[in-house]
């Protein structure tokens, strides 16, 4: 179980996972060893599952990102599952509950590229398309 020292330096990593065992240490009053043994157990216990790199989606030569909702025609499931998984437009999916079966965030290049994603979703259910204007809020949660 997580203690008030650990929610810190998850706080800390969440904005910075590449700073060192003595930075994040100098920000908690810990020394580098007690940061790294904290983050080790962390990691071996299966709380902190990676670490990530986010991207700037426009400067990767995509100018469009959204949202997509997916009602699965019956008996497709199983395939468009793995289908959709090898797209390297989706960045995140997760299968949800409620009236469609999937939610799907993709980052594309243009209109015309999204037509083209739509096109091929159609094959496995209905698809709802939600347009991303910006991000609000924080950006880690």
């Amino acid at each position: 179980m997580a203690d008030d020292i650990d929610f810190k330096i998850i706080d800390i990593l969440k904005v910075n996972s590449r700073l060192s065992y003595a930075e994040i240490g100098k920000q908690i009053f810990l020394s580098p060893s007690s940061v790294r043994e904290r983050v080790k157990k962390m990691e071996d216990s299966g709380l902190i599952k990676g670490y990530t790199l986010r991207l700037d989606q426009r400067l990767m030569g995509n100018n469009l990102e959204a949202f997509i909702m997916l009602k699965i025609f019956s008996g497709k499931l199983k395939a468009a599952l793995v289908e959709i998984e090898s797209y390297p437009e989706v960045k995140e999916a997760f299968r949800i509950t409620g009236q469609h079966n999937l939610y799907i965030r993709i980052a594309l290049k243009d209109q015309l590229h999204l037509q083209q994603f739509i096109d091929k979703l159609v094959n496995f259910g209905e698809p709802t398309t939600h347009l991303i204007l910006s991000r609000i809020g924080k950006e880690n949660f």
